[in-house]
């Protein structure tokens, strides 16, 4: 393993918004980032069909393609975007270590840009269905199901989004939400509700997803009735919210309860010179362009932590 210890002086975890916005900064201050892609490039927004409100774009931009453009940008300066996954950090001695699935990286300063991850019902039949009637990805699955019945579990944004979306494809979409009322923009309910395939069922909730070599049918619950009813249907996509991808740092970093890096207003964790930005801290707005700020703050602080440790180490 020792032959494949590479040195950096800042390295990148995460190449979403966050993370490239971050290899962007620290690149044009000639720190030669690295970053690592994990499994997403370009995190949760590459799964986005289409970004309206990313400023620079009044046309709207889909999200690989702005991920890609993010990317160029940072390459462009000097990052490396390296395809690799990392597992595990040792902070226990400087520089920090952190093991990938290609070997050890020894770094100067570390920016954790994971990211979250979309949350589950965790309902009987919904993991075995996965891939065969339930998707967590409206931009990737969304074609497949084209004139057919179509579910969607969720009430924010990210919900009416997606479903917005399918309906490009889809016979007819019923958006089923556990409230009576919705967290989404004004704008996207409105155009959801004028939709003429839309479907609309409140105060619900999954109990169960039924099949068995596919999604046949839902079990749905009213949570003001107890009333129990079966909805048919040839698809069901879940956007109830995510989980931050924290695990590796447990025990290492301070953490909110739900598993969020803290972080204070210099994106600085509680280690000095490991520093985090994007969803893997922000449970509150979670939007491409607060992502992308807070890694350019994270990298600027980056630059300032790396400039005041090479002063307090070089001779007078």
């Amino acid at each position: 393993m020792a032959d494949q210890e590479k040195q950096v002086k800042v390295l990148v975890l995460g190449a979403g918004p966050a993370g490239l916005s971050a290899a962007l900064y620290a690149a044009r201050a000639e720190l030669e980032p690295t970053v690592l892609t994990g499994m997403q490039l370009g995190g949760q927004a590459a799964l986005t069909h289409m970004i309206e409100n990313y400023p620079g774009f009044p046309e709207g931009i889909g999200g690989v393609q702005l991920g890609e453009q993010f990317q160029k940008q940072a390459e462009r300066f000097g990052a490396k975007v390296e395809f690799d996954m990392a597992h595990e950090v040792d902070f226990s001695q400087r520089p920090y270590k952190v093991t990938t699935d290609s070997g050890v990286y020894k770094t100067e300063a570390l920016i954790i840009t994971t990211g979250a991850n979309p949350l589950h019902l965790e309902v009987p039949g919904e993991e075995e269905l996965t891939g065969r009637g339930v998707s967590y990805c409206a931009t990737c699955d969304g074609w497949f199901f084209k004139d057919k019945k179509v579910a969607i579990v969720g009430g924010g944004d990210s919900a009416f989004e997606e479903a917005l979306f399918i309906t490009r494809y889809a016979s007819s979409v019923t958006l089923i939400h556990r409230r009576d009322e919705f967290r989404a923009s004004v704008l996207l309910q409105k155009r959801a509700k004028e939709h003429p395939k839309m479907n609309f069922i409140l105060d619900t909730v999954v109990t169960e997803v039924v099949g068995k070599e596919k999604l046949e049918a839902l079990k749905l619950k009213n949570v003001k009735t107890g009333a129990e009813t079966d909805f048919a249907t040839d698809g069901l996509f879940i956007f109830i919210g995510h989980a931050p991808n924290s695990q590796m740092f447990k025990g290492k970093l301070e953490m909110t309860e739900l598993g969020y890096l803290k972080v204070n207003d210099k994106m600085e964790t509680s280690l000095p010179g490991v520093f985090a930005a994007g969803e893997i801290a922000d449970p509150t707005f979670r939007q491409v362009v607060t992502s992308a700020g807070m890694g350019a703050a994270a990298a600027i602080q980056a630059t300032r932590y790396l400039e005041a440790e090479e002063a307090a180490h070089s001779p007078a």
